[in-house]
């Protein structure tokens, strides 16, 4: 009953052509909680791409793990495989002290070597260049599939 609360940030963001078609992005964000399983699956039906966002604190790390186990089998149930949706890894929260080394990081939330950024998003740092990427990634699926 609660997940009726739960809002989503929108961004429309154009970014030209991609042979004679416009292309538009919308960007929602869900939380990672297990306890919102059912809108990141609604979400997930029509996903282009995705960054997952990892809280870097050491206490987060089971809950980061979870959090991904999680997408992949939500991807699977909607036809996808994670291996073919274009996705980037961030690190958030880099500012604070008890944070896990990021080669841990990749180790764990990054063993497809996608690319990942370190950021501080309450802050911006790290934010437009994570955005950058996954835009970049999911315009270079369109233009194959074009």
């Amino acid at each position: 009953e609660t997940e009726r609360t739960l809002f989503f940030d929108f961004l429309p963001l154009s970014l030209g052509d991609i042979k004679g078609f416009k292309t538009r992005f919308h960007l929602y964000t869900v939380p990672g909680q297990i306890f919102y399983d059912a809108s990141r699956k609604l979400i997930l039906k029509g996903v282009d791409g995705i960054v997952y966002v990892a809280d870097s604190q050491v206490e987060r790390m089971d809950a980061n793990i979870e959090s991904f186990d999680n997408m992949r089998i939500n991807l699977d149930e909607q036809g996808y495989s994670l291996s073919e949706v274009p996705y980037v890894v961030q690190y958030n929260k880099r500012d604070l002290p008890n944070v896990v080394p990021v080669a841990e990081l990749k180790k764990v939330l990054n063993a497809d070597g996608v690319p990942d950024f370190e950021a501080v998003a309450s802050e911006g740092t790290g934010v437009f260049e994570t955005l950058k990427a996954v835009v970049k990634l999911v315009l270079i699926e369109l233009k194959k599939s074009a």
